[in-house]
C-alpha cells in the first residue's frame, strides 16, 4: 500500500508542477514507471486509485487522461462517503452543512438573477404535505441548488452538493411529512426567497442558518 501510495504522491506532484494538466494524455506506462523509477504494478495501483475519486480517466484503447479537475466532478468522492454515513455521524455533515450553506446563501444574495429566482419559487409549486417523498427530496435539492449556484463559486457548489446526499434527505422529508411539518418547512423556503428578491443578504443568512438549525435539531432528536 505504502508504494501505490508514493505512486500516487508522485503523479500529484506532476500535476501541482504543472507537468500534466486537465485533458492531458498520461505517457504510456512503461514511459511513465521508468521515468517516476516506480514499478508498473504499483503505477497501475495509483492509476486506478485516481481513476475512482475522478482525477483520472482511463478510456480502453485509448490511453489514460487527466480529467476535467472540475470541482463538481472531484466532489463525487465526497458524495459517495456521504450517502456511507448513518446515524450520528450525519449531524457532523450537518455542522458543515451549517456553516457552509448560510454563507453561501449571503454570498448568493448579491448575485442571483430574476430569472433564477422565479426558477427557485417555481420548485415551490404544487408542493404540499400529499406530495410523496421523492418529489419532496427533488425539490429540496433543487430548491438549495439555485441559491449555491446563484453564488457562483464551483468549489463551494460542489462541495456542497456532495454534502446533500439524497438519502439523507429522503430520512427527514419523511419524518417531516409524518409530523405534518412539510408546510413550516416550506414556508421557510418562501421566507428564503423573499429576503433573496429584496437583496437582504444578512436576512437570507439568518434564515438559511434557523433552516438549517432546524433540521439539524430535528435530526438530533430523530436518531
Amino acid at each position: 500500500m505504502a508504494v501505490t501510495d508514493e505512486a500516487i504522491s508522485k503523479i500529484k506532484d506532476m500535476l501541482i508542477r504543472g507537468e500534466l494538466k486537465a485533458g492531458d494524455r498520461l505517457p504510456p506506462e512503461k514511459e511513465l514507471s521508468e521515468r517516476l523509477g516506480l514499478s508498473r504494478s504499483s503505477l497501475r495501483e495509483a492509476v486506478k486509485a485516481l481513476e475512482l475519486i475522478r482525477v483520472l480517466d482511463v478510456r480502453r484503447g485509448d490511453g489514460t487522461y487527466v480529467t476535467s479537475l472540475d470541482a463538481k466532478l472531484l466532489n463525487e468522492a465526497v458524495a459517495f462517503v456521504v450517502d456511507l454515513h448513518q446515524d450520528r455521524s450525519i449531524l457532523e455533515l450537518f455542522e458543515v452543512r451549517r456553516i457552509l450553506e448560510p454563507a453561501t446563501a449571503f454570498i448568493a444574495t448579491g448575485k442571483i438573477t430574476p430569472r433564477a429566482l422565479t426558477a427557485l419559487r417555481a420548485t415551490m409549486d404544487g408542493i404540499d404535505e400529499n406530495t410523496d417523498v421523492e418529489e419532496l427530496v427533488a425539490h429540496d435539492l433543487e430548491f438549495h441548488g439555485i441559491i449555491t449556484q446563484a453564488a457562483g463559486n464551483d468549489y463551494l457548489a460542489g462541495l456542497l452538493e456532495a454534502l446533500s446526499s439524497s438519502t439523507v434527505r429522503a430520512r427527514i422529508w419523511r419524518g417531516l411529512t409524518q409530523e405534518k411539518a412539510v408546510a413550516h418547512t416550506l414556508a421557510e423556503h418562501k421566507a428564503i426567497a423573499d429576503a433573496l428578491e429584496r437583496g437582504d443578504a444578512e436576512l437570507v443568512r439568518a434564515l438559511v442558518t434557523v433552516h438549517i438549525s432546524g433540521v439539524e435539531s430535528w435530526l438530533r432528536q430523530a436518531l
